[in-house]
């Protein structure tokens, strides 16, 4: 059991003390949020998407959970937020041109930077591996650093050149505080487009009601008023005649020229039409048969016997 053959522990190994907390290494929590998604925890490949809270994923692993969000997923609380394609903005990222790849130096007999990243920023070129902060626009989807967006001060997207505010800026993996922000600022934008949304939905309502009692007619009244022959004079429904609505009901109420529609049109109605236009109709002199062309009828009855 220990303690045997004039070995004497001290007090470290008998008493046990509380357990210290460990430390996670920072190089590793940096490689973790910068180089792998925050959903699927695999690599960053393209097309890479971030959340507005600031999050990077890849655009297969969101599309995937959007369409089964009942399947059980280590990280399915970080996508909790996200109700659609919408709220995801794919990035307009640059390449590093000191990238070498991740295979690079398999052999392993050559120096290797781990702080080296994919991405750089396109104005001041710091690399996207989480020494620096970084942002992105919600309008176009442009990467930049900070210090960038500090120096350069402009209401202009340095890459595509599409116009700006500050509202559009999100930060890319920010602290706690900086989340939270963020998350505020989500929820009353999506309050606000939400109201938006309810007030012009009763709008809409209003509209259509008020069309419906001061500028309709009722039916019944113009098919009585059409075939008593009062096709210039008619009433509306039930609402008062209008200036609004007087114009409307005289259109709905007038009659086109000639006879009503469903008639027998005769060749004497048609004063103004030309002759080879009433020789269409059978009613037309061309149309009618002389005596001769008349035969007589036959009747025949047989006998069978």
């Amino acid at each position: 059991m220990g303690c045997d053959g004039g070995t004497i522990p001290k007090r470290h190994e008998l008493v046990k003390g509380p357990k210290k907390v460990e430390k996670v290494d920072k190089n590793a929590e940096l490689a973790a949020k910068w180089k792998y998604c925050a959903l699927s925890q695999e690599k960053l490949k393209r097309p890479i998407v971030a959340c507005e809270l600031g999050r990077v994923y890849n655009k297969d692993a969101i599309i995937e959970y959007l369409l089964d969000k009942s399947a059980e997923r280590p990280n399915s609380e970080v996508v909790a937020h996200i109700r659609s394609i919408k709220d995801v903005k794919e990035l307009n990222l640059t390449d590093n041109p000191a990238w070498e790849g991740e295979r690079h130096n398999i052999k392993g007999d050559c120096y290797e930077d781990m702080h080296c990243a994919m991405f750089i920023c396109p104005v001041v070129g710091l690399e996207m591996n989480g020494k620096h902060k970084f942002l992105y626009l919600q309008t176009c989807g442009c990467v930049f650093s900070e210090r960038a967006l500090r120096e350069v001060k402009t209401e202009i997207c340095h890459k595509c050149g599409d116009p700006f505010q500050e509202d559009n800026l999100v930060m890319l993996n920010g602290s706690k505080d900086e989340v939270e922000k963020l998350q505020k600022a989500m929820e009353e934008r999506r309050l606000k487009a939400k109201t938006a949304k309810k007030s012009k939905k009763s709008k809409d309502t209003k509209v259509s009601k008020s069309l419906d009692s001061t500028g309709s007619c009722d039916t019944s009244e113009i098919k009585s008023t059409s075939l008593n022959g009062e096709g210039s004079s008619g009433s509306c429904g039930d609402s008062a005649p209008g200036p609004s609505t007087s114009g409307e009901c005289s259109k709905m109420l007038k009659a086109p020229a000639g006879p009503i529609a469903g008639s027998k049109r005769s060749i004497q109605d048609m004063k103004d039409k030309s002759e080879t236009y009433k020789s269409l109709f059978t009613s037309h002199s061309s149309a009618k048969r002389t005596k001769d062309q008349i035969s007589n009828w036959v009747t025949h009855t047989p006998y069978h016997f």
